[in-house]
């Protein structure tokens, strides 16, 4: 960090940029295959944590739902962690994507497609946890709406029956529109190709679009009608998501808290792993103009919005715990900070809590190597929290006589680093075959720049 006085407003776009110029630099990454050196070999790293994933789950689903630090009474652990975690992160793309575009926020616009394909990637690591978490997995179809074929399933009292439908909901209106989305930059790169696989790829993809007045009055009709249907999934999905927790009657996890605990618990990690993603495209393809100082502190700001509910969330959880009177929830929340998880508990606080005080100061939001280093100590935090969330209720339930500890082991780290690779390893075929920023998007960005209107 330097002593220069930093500006009052940092521009959406850096520098004067024409519309080919944009499309060029964009779709340039896509169609030469011009990669930063080491990229191959750092995604080589992300496929060999692939493969510890499949060992992970081959050997749970061999030895048994066991192998996996999770015991009676705590049958919940990383599985159901790992889910809830990558869920929240899903959270932000459908955010900055939909709720931005209808708020009108112009510098949403560098950030809003990689935010997409993150959100579709989250989802997916997500879906999985719940049905490798049944130790037999190949029954999972037993939540899907069959009642006269199931006799009396699935339960539809049941919040677990509800994930099902709310995750497919969410994945199937992200992954349609992250795809409209997608249409005019896949005809643009369709145009610039010049293989003819390239010119039949993404012609095929982009669906006879040319471009025309029809089809841009009709795209936009879709693409905000779809925004609006997007805009309450952000709210309702986690809020499904924590009734899982919220309809057990077990301490810590009976409040009436944790819809809208887990919806700002969701969006801060959704952000924490937009810019965990942001800094190293940016620095690693050279679209600092692009994706702009302005775009990480936006990002920053709203990391700091949701970071503060969630730190309002903790004291009302500690807060009522000692209020209610329950000599359980009391007991609880005290070995939660004091008991066999406290160095654990300690630590998603200071991360979530303690770390998130430092984006007040301009100077570090604007500073990319710390905020980089914040935005993984929150995930850490994220994560950690989600865990032990899951695992507290049950090893410190009504019956004393049968309280137990679950523990990470070998199985756990491999599931859960394995998960973390291969979305990497998405996110990196992704930056390779699809456009990573908005074309169309940030060439209209640049349009209003030279007119004076941005």
């Amino acid at each position: 960090m330097t002593d220069a006085p930093l500006p009052e407003r940092i521009p959406v776009l850096a520098g004067h940029h024409s519309r080919p110029e944009v499309s060029g630099r964009i779709g340039s990454i896509v169609l030469q295959g011009k990669m930063p050196r080491g990229f191959w070999l750092a995604f080589a790293g992300l496929f060999v944590l692939i493969l510890v994933f499949f060992a992970a789950v081959a050997r749970m689903l061999t030895v048994g739902i066991g192998a996996i630090g999770v015991d009676i009474p705590v049958a919940w652990g990383t599985m159901i962690g790992n889910f809830v975690w990558w869920i929240g992160i899903g959270h932000a793309g459908t955010l900055i994507s939909a709720v931005l575009l209808l708020l009108r926020q112009e510098w949403r616009n560098s950030i809003n497609r990689f935010a997409e394909a993150m959100t579709l990637f989250a989802v997916a690591m997500a879906g999985l946890f719940p049905i490798l978490h049944l130790g037999r997995p190949w029954f999972f179809y037993w939540l899907l709406p069959l009642p006269n074929t199931h006799m009396h399933w699935p339960q539809w009292r049941s919040p677990l029956v509800w994930d099902f439908a709310a995750i497919a909901t969410y994945a199937t209106v992200s992954l349609l529109f992250w795809f409209m989305g997608l249409i005019p930059d896949l005809a643009i790169l369709r145009d610039r190709a010049k293989s003819r696989p390239a010119q039949l790829f993404y012609g095929i993809l982009a669906l006879g679009w040319r471009g025309s007045a029809t089809h841009w009055r009709r795209y936009h009709a879709v693409y905000f009608l779809m925004a609006v249907i997007a805009t309450p999934l952000v709210v309702s999905v986690h809020s499904i998501v924590s009734l899982d927790f919220a309809y057990g009657m077990i301490p810590g996890y009976h409040s009436t808290i944790f819809p809208p605990y887990f919806v700002a618990g969701a969006l801060y990690s959704g952000f924490a792993m937009v810019v965990t993603i942001a800094i190293p495209l940016r620095r690693l393809f050279h679209v600092e103009d692009l994706i702009t100082e302005r775009h990480m502190e936006n990002a920053a700001k709203l990391m700091l919005a949701s970071g503060m509910v969630v730190a309002y969330g903790y004291a009302i959880e500690f807060f009522m715990s000692w209020y209610s009177g329950e000599d359980f929830e009391r007991r609880m929340m005290w070995e939660r900070f004091f008991g066999p998880y406290a160095w654990m508990s300690w630590l998603y606080l200071a991360c979530n809590v303690g770390v998130l005080q430092l984006l007040w100061f301009r100077r570090i939001r604007l500073f990319m190597p710390a905020f980089f280093v914040i935005a993984l100590l929150i995930n850490l935090g994220m994560w950690t929290e989600r865990y032990i969330i899951v695992v507290t209720g049950p090893s410190r339930d009504y019956l004393p006589s049968s309280w137990g500890e679950a523990w990470l082991n070998w199985t756990d780290l491999g599931v859960l680093f394995g998960s973390i690779g291969t979305f990497f390893a998405l996110v990196f075929l992704f930056v390779r075959i699809l456009p990573a920023i908005t074309i169309f998007e940030v060439e209209e960005e640049a349009e209003k720049k030279e007119e004076g209107k941005l």
